[in-house]
Order: structure tokens, then C-alpha cells, then sequence
């Protein structure tokens, strides 16, 4: 069977192969596109966007409120929630709502982060008013300098004039992107100048994989009574049960005022066999100056440590080098640290 023109007619899976590489280019078209208006924006960024996190945080003690509609109000939840969860008090206010009564939301310690790519979204009007009215900061995001949103900021952020990764040119997807990338910036500058740390970072992220791997070694090592230790003039006889009692296949020896002088692991006990092991002290078969951890050390990088050298715990000191805790490498498995 041929076509009218003689050609023979194409096969399901020549169909399917032509639709995938067509799919493959579209996709890339659209990623090349994107990443091409990211370049653009970051090349083209000045002093207006210090002045833009001056402006946010000009009220001590407020939010950054953050305000859009449509897709950049999507773009605006996500960036938002991100400041939040980086230091910055944000949350998002749907402009509509905000006209029906949600302005009340929006304080005079705030500042407000509008997003329009036109810069002529009319549901705006009433937030950005309001904003004029009660001499609330605004900065805006938009991609026309003389736009009504733009005129009326304090500072605008304006994104460079790209087409759009649509091939009509019509669907938000460059300038979304584009919003949401400079979102980000906002988000990470704000945290740098406020010296967030990997520590705030844990208490506004306790769940999930990325709480567990902010985790701390103080969280999860063992305490008190379940610490094995020694003093060193204890007989290897008892150290021995000490060993056995605790489970963690080493016992730490500590002078008279708590400091750590040594470890005594299985290897240790290996290699004193054959010298009358049971007649020595601690002291006499114990390891000085042994591998040990601080509590405050993310238990990931004790872990990274305890890998790197082929053990299984780590003893835990403080500032005077006293044995306050013992990690095993169980510990950190069980808590999903990895």
C-alpha cells in the first residue's frame, strides 16, 4: 500500500519516534529560552536591587507581603514561602481577597512585594492604593518601567524584555520563571545580610530529609549512665564488662575531672592479647588522643567523619575536652541522616 504520492505510509513506531524527537525539541527550545532570560536578567540587575531589600526591611518588626494574580500569583506563594522559610516573615495576600477585606492582613510595619508582568493588573489597584495611602513600602516586579505598578513602587525590579518561551508568545513561562528566579535572589540576599544560619535553618525545617539532615550531634547521641567509660586505673577484667554492659564496642577513659585521655576498642583488645591482657589497666592498652566530636556539629558531617575513617562512634566532648556523649553510626542511620 502506498500514499497517492507513492510514498509507503509511516509505521506506528516511526509515528512515535518522529513525536518524540519533536517533543525533545520542544522541550529544550523552551529550557534554552529560559535559561538564555536568566542570563539576561542577572547581567542586567543594578543598584535597584539593594535598594529593593532596603526597602523590605525598612519596617523593623513587619512582614514582607506578597501580592499577585494569575500565574505570577502562583510565582508569589512560592516566594513567599521561601522567605518564610529562610528568616524573613512573609506570607502571600491574594489580591482580590485583599479587596474584600484581607487588606486588614497588611500593617504599616509591613512591606509589600507586588508582582505583575504588565504592570496594568487592575485587581492591584486596591492593595497597591492602600499601600500609597498608609506609607507602607512597595517594591514591584514587573517587566514594563512605565507601568502604573512600576511609577507607583518605591523600587521596581524590571525584568528584562524577553519573548516568551511559548511559541505564541502568550502563556506565562520565560517571565514566571524570570519573577521566580528573582524571587529567590530576594530570599537568599535577605537571609545573607541577616547571617541565617544552618541552625535557624533546622528550626524552621524539622521535618523531612532535609530536618534530619540538619539534625545535630547533641540530638541524637547517648547520655549519662549509657556512656561507656572508665577511669584509668580500672583493670581490663571490668573494662571488659563495661565493654560488654554498654554495646558500643568501646569504653572511653576519662581522667578525675571528666576529660577524655583515651578509647579502648576492639582492635585495642586484639593487639594486647598475647600480653597478659586481663593483668593491664585501662590506661596501659587504651588509644590517646582518640577521634571525638563536638555536640553542636551537625550529625551528617559525624557521620561523613565516622565513614571517612572506617569506626563506628565517636565520643562526644565539650569545650574542656569532658566525654559528655557517645554517637554510634546506628544512631545516625535510624534517624535518617545520610
Amino acid at each position: 500500500m502506498t500514499l497517492g504520492d507513492g510514498r509507503l505510509p509511516m509505521t506506528q513506531d516511526a509515528a512515535l519516534h518522529s513525536d518524540t524527537a519533536a517533543d525533545l525539541v520542544a522541550a529544550r527550545r523552551v529550557l534554552t529560552a529560559e535559561a538564555e532570560a536568566l542570563t539576561t536578567l542577572a547581567a542586567r540587575l543594578g543598584a535597584e536591587f539593594p535598594r529593593a531589600l532596603d526597602t523590605l526591611t525598612r519596617a523593623e518588626g513587619g512582614r514582607v507581603i506578597v501580592t499577585g494574580m494569575g500565574k505570577s500569583g502562583h510565582v508569589g506563594r512560592k516566594i513567599a514561602a521561601t522567605m518564610a522559610s529562610t528568616g524573613t516573615p512573609a506570607m502571600y495576600v491574594h489580591p482580590g481577597e485583599a479587596s474584600h477585606g484581607d487588606l486588614g492582613m497588611v500593617t504599616k510595619r509591613d512591606a509589600v512585594l507586588a508582582l505583575s508582568n504588565s504592570g496594568e493588573t487592575s485587581e492591584l489597584t486596591d492593595i497597591v492604593t492602600y499601600t500609597r495611602r498608609y506609607e507602607i513600602p512597595l517594591v514591584a516586579i514587573t517587566s514594563r518601567t512605565e507601568s502604573s505598578l512600576a511609577e507607583a513602587a518605591d523600587v521596581a525590579l524590571i525584568l528584562p524584555d524577553v519573548g516568551e518561551a511559548c511559541p505564541m508568545g502568550l502563556a506565562p513561562t520565560t517571565s514566571t520563571t524570570m519573577m521566580l528566579a528573582l524571587g529567590d535572589a530576594l530570599a537568599v540576599a535577605l537571609l545573607e545580610r541577616q547571617g541565617f544560619s544552618s541552625a535557624d535553618f533546622q528550626i524552621y525545617h524539622p521535618g523531612g530529609k532535609l530536618g534530619r539532615q540538619l539534625m545535630k550531634v547533641s540530638g541524637l547521641m547517648h547520655k549519662g549512665d549509657t556512656v561507656p567509660l572508665v577511669e584509668p586505673s580500672r583493670p581490663m577484667s571490668e573494662v571488659l564488662l563495661v565493654m560488654t554492659q554498654k554495646s558500643f564496642g568501646c569504653v572511653g577513659v576519662v581522667e578525675p575531672d571528666g576529660s577524655l585521655a583515651g578509647i579502648i576498642t576492639d582492635g585495642d583488645l586484639r593487639r594486647h592479647m598475647e600480653g597478659g591482657l586481663l593483668n593491664r589497666t585501662a590506661a596501659e592498652v587504651m588509644t590517646r588522643a582518640p577521634l571525638t566530636i563536638r555536640p553542636g556539629i551537625l550529625a551528617a558531617e559525624a557521620l561523613r567523619v565516622m565513614n571517612a575513617k572506617k569506626i563506628t562512634s565517636l565520643f562526644v566532648v565539650d569545650d574542656s575536652q569532658r566525654a559528655i556523649g557517645i554517637l554510634h553510626l546506628h544512631d545516625c542511620l535510624r534517624a535518617g541522616v545520610a
